[in-house]
């Protein structure tokens, strides 16, 4: 498949507290995404600051770290046609006060630093994220579900 793309989801601390990582994972299934690695980890300083790196001097950075490292975190990759912006899509807006009906944050988050899930924002980041997240040898590859030709042309 030409637009094939992998991309990185995590459920963060409050998702995980609150018992939705069940749901999380399954609004990704229904819209036909394919798990393809998925851990549970706390994430430690170091790691917070490989992933909010790009954030480090900002105002608003050492309360990133402080709370993704308060609990632990469900790391996934996704994998489908278009899996950057179709997760982006069932994630909704950043402010779940501004996310549409439908989506994770408009339907189960109220504020933005509690707004459940992370997920890549292009490829770049997608590549970056699942790297700083997942070892060589910890994603599932090439396999194939009954179900993708019901899903995809």
């Amino acid at each position: 498949m030409a637009d094939l793309e992998r991309t990185f989801v995590a459920v963060k601390p409050d998702g995980v507290q609150r018992g939705l990582v069940g749901e999380v994972i399954s609004r990704f299934e229904r819209r036909g995404l394919k798990l393809v690695g998925l851990k549970l980890l706390n994430v430690t300083p170091a790691l917070a600051e490989k992933h909010y790196g790009e954030h480090k001097g900002k105002p608003f950075y050492e309360g990133l770290v402080s709370f993704i490292t308060s609990g632990p975190v469900v790391a996934m990759v996704w994998e489908g046609r278009n899996a950057i912006s179709l997760c982006r899509n069932v994630i909704g807006a950043t402010n779940p006060a501004s996310a549409a009906p439908g989506t994770i944050r408009g339907d189960l988050a109220v504020e933005i630093g509690r707004n459940l899930v992370h997920g890549s924002d292009g490829p770049e980041s997608a590549v970056r994220e699942v790297s700083i997240f997942f070892h060589d040898g910890e994603l599932v590859q090439g396999w194939k579900r009954e179900t993708d030709t019901w899903i995809c042309e």
